[in-house]
């Protein structure tokens, strides 16, 4: 498998490249002890734009994840390193900097509506259907990302985008057809379903050792936050009627029934109040900030948090993990207080002893162990395994195939339909489908796909169009690089 993913490594990423972060339900990937720089520093310069660290690691992490849903549980970090997928991915972001210098030199740009387009279409980032702020720095931060980080990487991907868009083509009626009959081919085959849950390992203490002596980075402490803190209960600004009243005339909108209709003065009268004193104690709290700043008082109070246990709401957390230690924080309101933060030191994530990272070892283990006796299995019973017979399937076919539920169905056929050879293993979560084609033949044209045919067809044209594009900019702008790639 591994020479055959070598060998088609070029097919397998054809449209990553221009792809959008994939965070979102997905772990970062990072280097573990395989690192080409620290977070913050540039490891090339195309043209006038310099490549971060963090621009290359999301490419990696973005490479690994396509990957990982492609070849399902058999592709692991070690498959990773075989197929240089740094190197892969250090390629990848060279040549999408060499598009955005190139996009730069046409004048393209992307607006802030450009952007908010975008987030919009992040299902996680929405709350009732409609894009809510506080959810999407809370996602942000689940993923380790700031906003701005992201909002720069989408920035990167729209004007990929941009300057892909100038390369539509239309394809003909007969390179529709011709293809048509090469995607809907259908197979005789036979097939046997392997499922993990039916294998039984005895696992030992050394094993479990030395499998966490090899993945110690993988079971890493939570990041740490000591911070001083000042709190500043809501206090009374003891607002006269004349207050209460110029407030109302001048915010009144702010105070709606559930109806939709603006309240009364009398009706809005204690929401007022509430809305004074808020205002009130924000002035008292940053009177104090300022003598904190000036180091005429102290901060009275000295607390620890985990990244995920900081309880000061999403937005208010985001700016704690954004600073730098020694950061007074301007304060914020919260729970009914404003509350003043000072960053004393970010204590980073370590490795945590093998006693602690025990029970997860063992989950993760037990995991690898039974996938590593499935593949065994698996392999063994390839050339001369007895299957279910299954007559014209197509990539389609997914009602067909017994003993497998709809997506697992589809990620089976949808391998079985890429493989260059007439029996093999696919490898599913938790199982592994054994198969042999017995038969193949060119499916019959049907002109109600030729919308997916010609996308299929324009994504393969525009392919190759960029291709062509690269090299030539390769050649028009200059690459300073601080790294040498094996792949090339």
């Amino acid at each position: 498998m591994i020479t055959w993913m070598q060998r088609h490594k070029k097919w397998l990423v054809i449209t990553i490249w221009i792809s959008t972060i994939a965070f979102v339900g997905a772990g970062f990937v990072g280097w573990g002890s395989y690192e080409y720089g620290k977070q913050g520093g540039v490891v090339a310069v195309v043209g006038d734009r310099e490549v971060s660290v963090d621009e290359y690691q999301q490419e990696y992490s973005n490479l690994y994840d396509q990957y990982s849903k492609l070849f399902g549980t058999m592709f692991n970090k070690e498959m990773a390193d075989k197929l240089n997928l740094k190197d892969v991915a250090y390629n990848q972001v060279i040549q999408k900097n060499l598009i955005l210098a190139y996009a730069d030199s046409l004048g393209l740009d992307v607006t802030n509506e450009d952007i908010a387009k975008q987030l919009l279409k992040y299902d996680a980032f929405l709350k009732d259907g409609k894009f809510d702020k506080e959810t999407y720095i809370r996602v942000l931060n689940q993923n380790r990302m700031t906003p701005v980080k992201f909002e720069d990487s989408l920035k990167r991907t729209i004007l990929l985008q941009k300057v892909q868009s100038l390369f539509v083509l239309d394809p003909s009626k007969a390179e529709v057809e011709n293809l048509s009959k090469v995607l809907f081919i259908q197979d005789d085959i036979t097939m046997k379903i392997i499922e993990a849950k039916d294998i039984t390992v005895n696992i030992t203490d050394d094993e479990l050792k030395k499998y966490w002596e090899e993945n110690k980075n993988s079971y890493m402490s939570e990041v740490v936050y000591n911070l001083q803190t000042s709190q500043m209960p809501l206090q009374s600004s003891n607002s006269t009627d004349e207050d209460i009243k110029a407030h109302y005339e001048k915010f009144k909108t702010d105070y709606k029934k559930e109806d939709g209709k603006i309240k009364s003065l009398e009706e809005a009268k204690a929401d007022i109040i509430k809305s004074l004193d808020e205002k009130f104690t924000k002035t008292e709290a940053l009177k104090t900030y300022l003598k904190i700043k000036k180091d005429e008082e102290k901060l009275t109070d000295n607390v620890t948090y985990t990244q995920v246990s900081l309880p000061f709401g999403a937005e208010n957390n985001a700016k704690i993990l954004e600073a730098k230690n020694g950061d007074l924080l301007k304060p914020f309101f919260v729970d009914g207080k404003y509350i003043t933060v000072k960053l004393l030191e970010k204590v980073a994530a370590k490795p945590l002893s093998y006693e602690d990272a025990l029970a997860q070892v063992k989950i993760d283990y037990l995991k690898v162990a039974k996938d590593k006796k499935l593949d065994e299995l698996a392999n063994a019973e390839l050339k001369d395994f007895q299957g279910t017979e299954i007559k014209s399937i197509s990539r389609e076919s997914v009602d067909k195939i017994t003993g497998l539920d709809e997506q697992n169905a589809a990620k089976f056929l949808n391998q079985l339909f890429s493989s260059t050879s007439k029996e093999g293993i696919v490898k599913l979560d938790g199982k592994v489908v054994l198969f042999r084609i017995l038969d193949s033949k060119f499916g019959e044209y049907d002109n109600s796909k030729d919308e997916m045919v010609k996308s299929t067809l324009k994504q393969l044209q525009d392919q190759e169009l960029m291709e062509n594009l690269i090299k030539r900019l390769e050649n028009s702008y200059d690459i300073q690089s601080s790294i040498q790639p094996k792949e090339q």
